[in-house]
């Protein structure tokens, strides 16, 4: 008792250390108790947050604020168009197209797995085979009635997205427009003894931002080049595919090897054991090689590099609490946590203080 009140006091008597400590749980409570409520709010603080590094920019090239935060604000609206006019409605076709072969697919996938035993009998039996295809029929049942729950509560979640159309745009305008005022009345309304919190909120805005910028660009440039070249291989589903693969990108070592097995199943599908199944193959693991080793590099020169076991532990972590949302956030909220980790009082900084004074 006396070492965890020794701790205490040695930590928490810093009125710096209590007040980062209660801003990360008062934020980490608000969105537990709060973030399905706030969710357009959130989301929109997310947007304009992306959308500042292009308003700095023309505000560095002596553009004025206002003029700066409309000329991104007509350009976010004018790509927000485009993917509701061009990308989504395409992407929607695709996947009722898929949804609609699916049962062929089972079918030939079922027939070459009963072939097994009798091709390799020394790796595969009857009763394995068995117990595998019964496995997946209760996950495809599940999947069914997971398909038609959502399904049943398509229009609220039509009249939901409806809002957060009509909602969000406006509220990144005004935050973007309105940054300075913003912080400044929030900023009334903290201690002025924060500079503990402020080292951590430098660091972290600087890494999170850069990554979620780079991570932003990574996505689409991955999934423009994978549509083209799916495009001219002749796939099918070439954009759900792509969208697919853009998409891998959030999850390190883990994203592109899973989407590997929708690819090639669809190639298979489409062409069998063919050099047009090999080359398309060969095309998406050059994409994820390019990716991997050229693109990631150049986009987060500077964004504070994690152990890959850290990134994992995150990814486990945020996303088993909060989803695709925690997947997408993983890497920054642990370059959060790390930047904390950094910024609060060592015991060796603690008896080495005195001694410098």
């Amino acid at each position: 008792m006396e070492a965890l009140k020794a701790w205490f006091q040695r930590y928490f008597s810093d009125p710096q250390v209590v007040f980062l400590a209660i801003s990360l749980l008062v934020g980490l409570l608000l969105v537990i108790w709060f973030g399905s409520l706030m969710a357009p709010v959130i989301a929109s603080v997310i947007l304009a947050y992306l959308l500042e590094g292009l308003v700095r920019q023309m505000e560095h090239w002596r553009i004025p604020r206002l003029a700066a935060a409309t000329l991104v604000f007509l350009l976010f609206l004018a790509l927000l168009l485009f993917v509701m006019i061009a990308v989504v409605p395409m992407l929607v076709r695709q996947v009722t197209q898929l949804f609609q072969q699916l049962p062929v697919m089972i079918d030939e996938g079922q027939r070459l797995l009963e072939a097994l035993p009798e091709q390799y009998p020394m790796f595969f039996s009857e009763d394995q085979i068995q117990q595998f295809m019964a496995g997946i029929g209760d996950e495809l049942t599940l999947f069914r009635q997971e398909v038609l729950s959502r399904t049943l509560s398509f229009g609220v979640g039509l009249l939901t997205f409806m809002v957060y159309v009509v909602l969000m745009p406006i509220l990144v305008f005004f935050m973007l427009k309105d940054k300075q005022a913003i912080l400044a009345w929030f900023g009334r309304y903290l201690p002025s003894n924060r500079g503990l919190a402020a080292q951590v909120w430098t660091e972290v805005d600087e890494q999170v931002g850069n990554y979620i910028r780079g991570k932003i660009w990574e996505i689409m440039i991955v999934w423009v080049v994978t549509y083209i070249t799916f495009s001219l291989l002749g796939l099918e589903y070439a954009m759900l595919m792509a969208a697919l693969t853009g998409f891998s990108v959030l999850i390190p070592y883990i994203g592109a090897t899973v989407v590997t097995l929708p690819v090639a199943a669809v190639a298979y599908f489409q062409w069998g054991l063919s050099p047009e199944m090999a080359w398309v193959l060969i095309a998406y693991g050059i994409i994820q090689f390019v990716d991997g080793n050229i693109l990631v590099p150049i986009l987060f020169s500077e964004v504070v590099n994690l152990h890959p076991v850290a990134i994992i532990v995150a990814i486990l972590f945020f996303g088993g609490i909060w989803g695709f949302w925690g997947i997408f956030f993983a890497i920054p909220l642990a370059t959060l946590v790390q930047a904390v980790l950094r910024a609060w009082p060592r015991q060796d900084q603690s008896e080495t203080q005195p001694q410098a004074e």
